[in-house]
């Protein structure tokens, strides 16, 4: 079975729509060791075929829309960080701080982008902002004295493992039970009637619904960037006193508007949007939400027929739940880097934040798909998704054909040009050149209706 026909059926999608699904393949994008080539393309495909699902559905119930997915389209798209260009400027990197470290007895990986981890990450280690001091300190520790001394502080740092060690360990064998995608129902709250799309423009399967996006980070913005791609009306809510990094910011929030409000003394505000609300996206650690009575059962209760999405580094369950993580730090602890390292031994990376960017895609065919669903069966409905079990998938995925049964066209010689799925065009924060979504099926949109604008600017309420 291909990996797009695994995914789709294990979001519950029949069988005979993954012939709708046709590939354009070019062996040379997104190079790796793992078959991140084959894995990405499926990921992305699975979204577009939830999505073309659901547009049939929107548009009387007649064929399935053809889906196309080309690895040119999916490789850019998953590195859309390094192709984003802001009055021509390219975006921020990772930090100086955000990097491996050689240890005692081996390494470890940090992650210090944000203000406030670069400073737990420098406490726990007692030394200044300074490289030098850093390694210093790094150095005359072991790795997992590192990795649990910088954790109890409340920064990121994770020791290297080898997939055997990652294996052995108690959060692997928690985020191995679990589906690559987790599907609950909820409740018994009637099935959701969907208006007819209007059929003078792109296909837009999400139109009219209205999505909260409590999400940063890469996974999370691309799954609500995909539903806006679609026509949901996304409204992302930060707290006031944390800022977003304005690049992330940039690159991960074409076609939402983006609002401050605190969760747990804007309660009044947040009540009259969850009221207007059809699906909630989360990506808090697991648990936090719940203590303000911001679960997905507590959200269900006051919104009967909402989707909740719940995206995490670690899983739901097991020791490390409630342990903050990134895309770069679970590769380091199940074992991609070590699976990556370079011919001196150092420890590697994939060719993009593909655990980030593929579950994202993941997350919003889980979405879309649980759309579908309700109109067939009603009910409140949640959907998980973690960044280690996506790890998990392609580290034990084969490097077979990313679709099957649909038809196929190899380009020999490799990658084509990134231009081709670039753009520009002028937002409130500039020029901007930009990756267009790989998402593609017959008739479906192929860029954003808006580009984001001033992170925070816009009043927390729907249009």
């Amino acid at each position: 079975m291909s990996p797009l026909a695994s995914f789709w059926s294990g979001l519950g999608g029949q069988p005979a729509l993954v012939s709708r699904a046709s590939a354009v393949e070019r062996p040379g994008v997104l190079s790796s060791r793992l078959p991140v080539r084959e894995f990405a393309g499926a990921c992305v495909g699975v979204c577009a075929l939830a999505a073309a699902e659901l547009a049939a559905r929107r548009t009387g119930g007649g064929e399935v829309p053809a889906v196309r997915v080309d690895d040119g389209a999916v490789a850019t798209a998953f590195v859309s960080e390094r192709h984003l260009r802001t009055d021509g400027r390219a975006g921020e990197s990772f930090a100086p701080l955000s990097r491996f470290w050689r240890t005692a007895d081996g390494w470890v990986r940090t992650h210090a982008n944000y203000p406030h981890h670069r400073a737990r990450l420098l406490a726990a280690l007692g030394t200044p902002e300074d490289p030098d001091a850093a390694a210093a300190a790094f150095a005359g520790r072991s790795a997992r004295e590192v990795e649990e001394t910088v954790t109890a502080a409340g920064g990121l740092a994770v020791a290297l493992r080898t997939p055997e060690e990652w294996e052995a360990h108690e959060q692997a064998a928690a985020v191995a039970r679990l589906p690559l995608v987790e599907r609950f129902r909820l409740d018994s709250a009637p099935s959701r009637e969907f208006p007819a799309v209007d059929g003078g423009g792109p296909l837009l399967p999400a139109a009219g619904l209205r999505v909260l996006d409590l999400t940063r980070v890469i996974a999370g913005p691309v799954a609500t960037r995909t539903l806006a791609l679609l026509g949901a009306d996304v409204l992302r809510l930060d707290p006031p006193g944390l800022p977003e990094l304005p690049d992330q910011h940039t690159d991960t929030d074409f076609g939402k508007r983006s609002a401050l409000l605190d969760l747990a003394s804007d309660r009044k505000e947040f009540e009259a949007l969850l009221a207007g609300a059809d699906v909630v996206v989360t990506g808090y650690r697991p648990g936090a939400l719940d203590r303000l009575g911001l679960g997905a059962e507590a959200l269900a209760e006051r919104r009967p027929g909402v989707v909740v999405a719940q995206l995490s580094a670690w899983g739901a369950t097991g020791p490390w739940a409630g342990r903050r993580g990134f895309d770069s730090l679970v590769q380091v602890a199940t074992g991609i880097a070590h699976l990556e390292r370079g011919p001196d031994g150092r420890p590697g990376a994939l060719p993009a934040q593909a655990l980030d960017h593929g579950t994202g895609y993941l997350l919003a065919a889980g979405v879309l798909r649980a759309l579908s669903d309700q109109a067939e069966a009603g009910g409140s409905r949640l959907v998980r998704a973690a960044l280690a079990r996506t790890a998990g998938e392609l580290v034990a995925g084969g490097s077979g054909d990313a679709v099957e049964g649909g038809s196929r066209h190899t380009v020999e010689g490799g990658e084509a040009p990134a231009m081709a799925w670039l753009t520009e065009r002028d937002s409130p924060l500039g020029r901007l050149r930009y990756a267009l979504s790989p998402v593609d099926f017959e008739g479906g949109p192929r860029d954003w209706t808006r580009p984001p604008g001033v992170w925070g600017a816009d009043a927390a309420r729907w249009r």
